[in-house]
């Protein structure tokens, strides 16, 4: 047998920080800061007995004076009789009147930032009721930039936007702050000073100045969920590119700082060929009748509020991330902060997908490259959060294990099932009745997939999604012939919370003449022996040579027990194959 220079597979553990990694990095402790509110926030019990069908904010702001005056109107249907009705609402802005569907007061308490609202009598279950609460004061001045923020842009324009994911929303307008009920339908009316710009979801209905201020209206007509409601008011330029498919159009409507103009017009050019691609996987934009755009703001990552994405700044990478949220996160959104991979692992994998298109397929290698270097630098975690670690904010928005293990997790059910299938099965899910416009939960992803594909994927989810840690190889070969290949494979596991990953391995055969054959081998324990058939005499073997799994620390080794078999079998052949002639003398 040839010599053969003995592989060892190895994943780099050190990977040079690419704008994608620091952005991702921006997003996800952006979140980690916003989500500090999950340690004292619980949803509210007194805000279930209702289902919210519309509201109407109508705001006055000035970017200079950190100070809110406001009229919130209210539609809902009542879910249970009930003489009371609760929204959330922070104690320092004060609540002067509440009227009800006569326009007659109606008496309220507000405490422990919560607005109770009383009725003389019941209401009755099913009947649909309106509200119109007017209060105004001084939001709180948040050091992690959410919430309620007034600032100043790089050439020290007054800035005011609002961040209130997950839930910071009823720091700046009384709301309903949860996971379980999204608004059919918002206006959102803003008066400000005439020089600024005024930017929310939707579309602009009308823009009517009276001397010095501007009211701007605001409509979408889409069902919401309260934290991705958001307003920016500055002095904005405004462009736009336009989106046409099959007959319809709608624009990519940008509103940016001056000073930014020229490099923001030159960096979101790439939002019309990555807007395409999207639908071209994954449907219609979920907002086609309105509009898709960006606004700047100032902070460092971004934040997808539905149809209009704030961005702190424009490079691809974040382009990709927000605009995808507006399928995974804005479209069909997860339904408890458990389930946070299904908004961040999907926005996570399709910047990968932006890369891949763009960039070509070395690039997409790399990039999942590093995702796994990140992913193994510990050995334990999963993609799930289970309960006991949701007080944990930098687990909810862990980069390594919601984001980057989530994404990679995708793209593994992706090669196992194949791109038709595993397409097919995505745009099910995002188009599901009971989901679209709606919350999903991982159960419900899985069984998208599973209805398919016609496969039984829960040893799937239980070992990559709810189990922790990841699988390292050890790959003994050896070639019997030149028509034939041995490989026997075995498994050891980073955490004790797997007993075994059942994973196709894909393996590149490399030839003694530049040869290349790919396989796919179906591992389901150790010591498994897998023969498979070759023409030509091999030099090397290379495990998941496209970084295609999540594994680390896995060894390619020649077989030296089967060649010494073979060796000693050979001998024993050729001698039992020889002849002696031998002459006798008489």
């Amino acid at each position: 047998m040839k010599k053969t220079i003995l592989a060892i597979g190895f994943l780099w553990t050190f990977v040079a920080l690419s704008q994608t990694d620091q952005d991702l990095i921006n997003v996800a402790n952006g979140e980690s800061q916003k989500a500090v509110k999950l340690q004292d926030f619980q949803a509210n019990e007194n805000t279930a007995y209702y289902d919210l069908l519309s509201h109407r904010l109508e705001l006055e702001l000035d970017p200079e004076k950190h100070y809110i005056k406001g009229e919130v109107t209210t539609e809902f249907r009542v879910l249970e009789n009930t003489d009371t009705i609760v929204f959330d609402l922070y104690d320092n802005l004060e609540v002067s009147s509440v009227t009800g569907n006569d326009e007659k007061p109606l008496q309220f308490i507000h405490e422990n930032n919560e607005l109770s609202i009383l009725f003389t009598n019941d209401l009755c279950e099913t009947a649909t009721h309106t509200l119109t609460i007017a209060y105004e004061g001084t939001p709180n001045k948040n050091t992690s930039g959410d919430g309620f923020v007034t600032t100043k842009t790089r050439n020290n324009i007054p800035s005011l936007y609002t961040l209130s994911e997950p839930y910071g929303s009823s720091e700046w307008w009384p709301c309903k702050q949860d996971l379980n009920d999204k608004i059919d339908q918002i206006d959102v009316i803003i008066t400000a000073p005439a020089a600024y710009k005024a930017v929310s979801n939707g579309m602009v209905i009308s823009e009517t100045q009276e001397g010095a201020l501007m009211t701007t209206h605001w409509q979408h007509n889409y069902p919401i969920p309260t934290y991705l409601i958001g307003i920016a008011v500055t002095e904005y330029e405004v462009f736009s590119q336009t989106i046409e498919r099959n007959g319809h159009s709608f624009d990519i409507v940008n509103y940016v700082y001056p000073e930014s103009k020229d490099k923001a017009e030159e960096y979101t050019e790439v939002t019309v060929e990555i807007m395409n691609l999207f639908q071209d996987l994954f449907g219609e934009y979920p907002y086609k009748d309105e509009k898709y755009g960006h606004a700047e703001f100032e902070y460092g990552g971004g934040m997808e509020h539905s149809t209009i994405s704030f961005m702190g700044n424009f490079s691809r990478s974040l382009i990709a991330h927000e605009l995808a949220h507006q399928w995974f996160g804005n479209k069909v959104t997860c339904e408890s902060w458990n389930h946070i991979w299904l908004n961040e692992g999907f926005a996570t994998y399709l910047s990968g997908l932006v890369e891949r298109h763009f960039d070509g397929e070395e690039d997409f290698i790399n990039w999942k490259r590093g995702k796994i270097a990140d992913i193994t630098t510990s050995r334990a975690g999963s993609v799930y959060i289970q309960d006991e670690k949701l007080e944990n904010v930098g687990r909810i928005f862990s980069s390594r294990l919601t984001y980057n293990k989530g994404a990679m997790v995708i793209h593994m059910l992706r090669q196992k099932l194949g791109d038709e299938v595993f397409f097919k099965a995505i745009r099910n899910y995002l188009n599901d009745e009971e989901l679209a416009y709606g919350y999903a939960n991982t159960d419900q992803l899985q069984a998208h997939l599973e209805n398919t594909s016609g496969e039984d994927l829960q040893e799937f989810f239980s070992d990559w999604i709810y189990g922790q840690g990841y699988p390292s190889y050890d790959v003994a070969w050896y070639q019997a012939s030149t028509n034939e290949l041995n490989l026997t494979f075995n498994q050891t596991q980073s955490s004790k919370k797997v007993d075994f990953f059942e994973m196709n391995v894909p393996v590149l055969v490399v030839g003694a003449q530049g040869e290349e054959k790919y396989l796919t081998v179906d591992h389901t324990f150790n010591g498994q022996e897998f023969a498979i058939s070759v023409d030509f005499e091999i030099a090397d073997i290379i495990l998941d040579p496209k970084f295609d799994m999540i594994s680390k620390n896995n060894t390619i080794r020649i077989d030296i027990d089967a060649v010494a078999e073979l060796e000693i079998q050979s001998s024993i052949d050729n001698t039992a194959n020889k002849t002696s002639l031998v002459t006798v003398k008489k």
